[in-house]
């Protein structure tokens, strides 16, 4: 009888020669390499329709995908749809789509399922459950022209539309009429699902029939959750992860590597101009002069950001007004504009997060925090854990004075952040300017480029003049890697798996 260690030995030989000589199927097979990244909050949901939530997305995008997506440096690429859409009239777009695609459970990536996905995202925004109306309030419906043809249609004209199309992940057919797909996270992209320990971490594997290029190089990927800087470091350092968000930058040296991009984060805070301390424009204004933004982008985050030009828009982003620049830092004015308003003493409430999602937030608010009270108020700064902060910043009904949001322009285009947050009646605004909402509606309807360019120019113009934000920084994306990997950072800051490797 052969001994069991004969039996291995004569296994391994054969491995290894199969190995040298090639296998016809291996470039399909899934790769036994395993990388963990940690995340500095944990998804709220892993229905791609419901919320607007980075963990969501980190993981989601793996999964998911969408009919137009983006090059690495930010160009529009066609992904589910085989080409770029056709605008059939002001409010139609048509576009043809990839054959041969499925979903992780088998069924047939077509018309229907785009149809499927639209639909569900104008009747859950319709509903008022979803947090991506910013993104998708002009979405009416759709109709299957064939099996690969599918008209998109818009309640009015939307210039938006294609960059739109980069941010909608397309669904099953069948999963048309779920209210939470959280328990069923089947998309068309290059990882599955495997399981979702709450609190812990969410675990996917390579899919092996990956219709662009077969499994990626990573073979399973587990996501944790560090909320706290010092410790996602640790665990690096210790070899227990390979990719780790939000690097605090006075440590980017002491990773085994750091990568870094410059972001669309742009860390704002939302004043209240309606109600409360903030409703007067001058405490508005004080609250602007008296934050000194170049020591925060120098000291706090290394030289890892720039200031922002009193507004939210990247300068590559259609519609930055080059003519607007940052307050300047002048806390004696600011002080004087708080007493003159009769409010030195009193207190504002501002609201961020305790997660650790963005890069130094409390950090940053804690700063923010110091100076406003140099300024003679009295801060009343609230930190709640993710989820109850997401209630508040899209809370219309019950507005704080101030409200912090990293606000990232995650389609590239200016509409995606006027529509939520400087136009009134957007799920994270905090005014009720008509004139400003106008415009904003007006540069989403237009379809000529110059037209919205000077029309977001003015609507940025009028919110600088009205002080209806805190404008902060620009911060780079920072991230750190073990010495394995190899990883470029996107311009549009998602962490696809599928463009990273590891040794």
């Amino acid at each position: 009888m052969i001994k069991m260690s004969r039996l291995v030995a004569l296994f391994c030989a054969f491995a290894l020669i199969t190995t040298a000589c090639g296998d016809d199927s291996s470039d399909d097979a899934a790769s036994d390499v395993s990388i963990v990244i940690a995340l500095g909050s944990e998804p709220t949901s892993l229905d791609p329709h419901l919320v607007d939530d980075g963990g969501e997305r980190a993981v989601n995008d793996n999964i998911y995908e969408t009919l137009l997506s983006r090059a690495s440096n930010g160009d529009l690429v066609p992904s589910l749809a085989a080409g770029f859409p056709t605008r059939l009239s002001d409010t139609t777009w048509q576009f043809k789509l990839r054959d041969g695609v499925s979903f992780h459970n088998g069924e047939a990536f077509n018309a229907a399922s785009v149809v499927a996905s639209v639909n569900r995202m104008a009747r859950l925004i319709e509903e008022g459950v979803s947090d991506l109306e910013g993104f998708f309030a002009s979405l009416s419906g759709a109709e299957a022209v064939d099996d690969s043809t599918v008209n998109i249609s818009t309640a009015e004209p939307d210039g938006v539309l294609p960059s739109r199309m980069y941010w909608l992940k397309i669904i099953p057919a069948s999963a048309e009429a779920s209210s939470d797909l959280s328990g069923s996270v089947v998309g068309t992209g290059p990882y599955k699902f495997v399981d979702w320990t709450r609190g812990e971490s969410v675990n996917l594997e390579a899919n092996t029939d990956y219709w662009d290029g077969g499994a990626p190089s990573v073979g399973d990927v587990k996501y944790r959750f560090i909320s706290e800087s010092g410790s996602r470091l640790a665990g690096l350092l210790s070899g227990d992860y390979d990719v780790i968000t939000n690097l605090n930058p006075g440590d980017a040296s002491s990773a085994p590597q750091a990568a870094t991009a410059l972001g669309q984060e742009h860390p704002i805070l939302i004043l209240d101009a309606d109600e409360g301390i903030t409703a007067d424009r001058n405490v508005r204004l004080a609250l602007n002069l008296a934050v000194d933004t170049d020591t925060i982008a120098d000291s706090l985050f290394s030289g890892f950001a720039s200031v922002d030009q009193g507004q939210i828009l990247s300068p590559s982003i259609l519609g930055y007004n080059e003519a607007i620049k940052a307050y300047p830092y002048d806390p004696e004015r600011a002080a004087q504009l708080i007493n003159d308003a009769g409010v030195a003493g009193e207190t504002i409430t501002l609201v961020g997060e305790s997660s650790g999602r963005w890069l130094l937030d409390a950090e940053l608010l804690q700063a923010v925090a110091g100076y406003w009270e140099d300024a003679g108020l009295v801060v009343d700064l609230q930190l709640p854990e993710f989820g109850a902060y997401i209630g508040v910043l899209f809370d219309r009904e019950n507005r704080r004075d101030a409200v912090f949001v990293s606000s990232s322009n995650d389609i590239l285009d200016a509409d995606r952040q006027f529509s939520s947050y400087y136009e009134a009646g957007g799920i994270g605004s905090s005014n009720t300017d008509a004139e400003l909402a106008d415009l904003i509606d007006a540069g989403r309807r237009e379809v000529d480029d110059a037209v919205r360019a000077g029309l977001y120019q003015k609507a940025s113009q009028i919110a600088y003049d009205e002080a209806y934000f805190v404008w902060l920084i620009n911060n780079e994306d920072i991230y750190g890697l073990s010495a394995r990997m190899s990883w470029q950072p996107r311009a549009d800051s998602k962490l696809l798996v599928k463009e990273m490797s590891a040794s």
